[in-house]
């Protein structure tokens, strides 16, 4: 190794161990106690074995952006599972598969195939698996015998979960903690660029970016339509930063996915720079996603936030609250969820003021997990009218969405008019002004693009050119604001 790039390297594990030594591990939390020591741990061994270097996969996370980077393992012992668990899982996986290669069951598996030869073996010897044909480098093709069969079928029956296997529940926490505790502040600039596809009123950039800084809670509340949702959904941008999250977690035997299309994009893994980063590794069980912005409206329930478990498969769900830890949490029309205000608030209270929150499994063991995310309530209600003061205290910013101001609303004319493809009518603004005006009703910013919506389509089913006439906007007028 140089010597710039030694010092370089060993400038880069005196950051990460300050930034360890920062993360708000909450008392009582063993857990996070002994993975922090962990890592301080194998880093003061990385700076005194100069011989292990290039080969440590530790380097992944300390010479990239991430605050996390998931080592691979390099014994079963460090997989953090038991010998018999990846045995049902690999026969499983081997059952659905059908014939198929040993590096192959390790990519299914995210497991390294050194890790897992030796299991793969054993099973061969004791009759449940079987050598089909050879496969490439040094490898084989297997199937199941008909002893295997049977057991794999067991293994299904009693938890159907096949995919990449599970981590520790310690390793996800710590990976939480280190995590939420390397977002860097935003500024101005940042902000301004997370929002530039949407339409607001400047002073809302001081309003908003101390209450991001502050990684808590906010409320964004004001009259319908002048998009609260819009810009809690291009708060997460300004997070940045990708995080790494496990496909599923496992204690005390239960099985919680975790990973959800619906809410995690993966992103790609960075390839890292020069001769330190050529032979970088990662946890296959892991996988990197864009932080995750999940919203939910008024279809939330208790369950929803509680650890769901399917007798059927006997898998679990994780809450939403895992789903979106290290990003968003938009609960979207707060107050007319299918539960009272009251109820979430009794639900989230301690959370919201210890940074950590209490699941109970199946097995009615309770396990406490971080509650690290910006959690955002957007509502068109008062929020003096929904829950009390001690909610209110727990989420500090409470931010009001005004409707725009004419000088916004007529820069919001030009631009729908724009994208839907009318020709510049500036007076078009005027006469809907005008309009709000004569019938003393409020502007709202999502007004300009349902009302040209209307427009065009008017166009189109008459075979008319695409013109903002003053009879078009008032029959769009007419159509979109009639009283039922």
């Amino acid at each position: 190794m140089r010597g710039d790039e030694a010092g370089f390297f060993f400038e880069r594990v005196t950051e990460r161990k300050l930034r360890l030594r920062e993360l708000d591990f909450h008392s009582g939390n063993q857990a996070s106690i002994r993975t922090r020591e962990l890592n301080e741990r194998s880093m003061n061994a990385l700076m005194t074995d100069t011989h292990s270097f290039e080969t440590s996969s530790a380097l992944g996370g300390l010479l990239t952006d991430d605050t996390f980077w998931p080592s691979e393992p390099r014994s079963l012992s460090e997989i953090g599972l038991s010998t018999s668990f990846i045995e049902a899982l690999l026969l499983k996986t081997v059952l659905q598969a059908g014939t198929v290669s040993g590096r192959s069951v390790s990519t299914l598996l995210g497991l390294p195939f050194r890790i897992l030869e030796p299991i793969v073996d054993a099973l061969r010897t004791r009759k449940f698996l079987a050598h089909v044909r050879p496969a490439a480098f040094n490898d084989y093709y297997y199937s199941l015998t008909e002893m295997g069969q049977k057991r794999a079928t067991q293994h299904l029956a009693q938890c159907s979960y096949v995919g990449p296997a599970p981590v520790p529940l310690a390793d996800y926490s710590m990976s939480v903690e280190a995590q939420a505790a390397g977002i860097d502040p935003i500024d101005r600039d940042q902000l301004r660029a997370s929002l530039s596809k949407i339409s607001y009123q400047d002073e809302l950039l001081d309003q908003l970016g101390p209450a991001i800084n502050s990684n808590t809670g906010l409320f964004l509340f004001g009259p319908p339509g002048n998009g609260k949702t819009t810009i809690a959904r291009s708060l997460t941008r300004c997070l940045g930063q990708e995080i790494w999250i496990p496909h599923a977690i496992l204690d005390d035997g239960n099985l919680i996915k975790l990973k959800d299309d619906a809410f995690h994009r993966e992103a790609p893994v960075p390839d890292g720079d020069g001769q330190l980063m050529s032979a970088q590794e990662w946890d296959k069980r892991w996988i990197r996603i864009q932080r995750p912005s999940v919203v939910v409206g008024g279809e939330l329930v208790m369950e929803n936030l509680e650890v769901r478990h399917d007798p059927r498969s006997n898998m679990c769900e994780a809450p939403l609250q895992m789903k979106s830890n290290c990003g968003c949490l938009l609960i979207d029309d707060f107050g007319r969820q299918r539960i009272a205000p009251e109820e979430l608030l009794n639900r989230w209270i301690v959370p919201l003021e210890s940074r950590c929150d209490y699941l109970t499994l199946p097995t009615g063991k309770k396990i406490q997990i971080p509650f690290e995310q910006l959690i955002m309530f957007s509502t068109n209600l008062n929020p003096d009218d929904l829950v009390d003061e001690a909610f209110l205290r727990r989420v500090p910013y409470k931010i009001f969405v005004d409707d725009p101001c004419p000088q916004e609303y007529r820069v919001l004319m030009k631009t729908v008019a724009a994208k839907l493809g009318f020709p510049e009518t500036p007076e078009a603004a005027e006469h809907l002004l005008a309009f709000y005006q004569a019938n003393d009703r409020p502007p709202r910013r999502c007004h300009p693009r349902d009302l040209l919506t209307q427009v065009a389509n008017f166009c189109r089913y008459r075979k008319l050119p695409l013109t903002l006439r003053p009879d078009y906007l008032d029959q769009a007028c007419k159509n979109y604001f009639s009283a039922l």
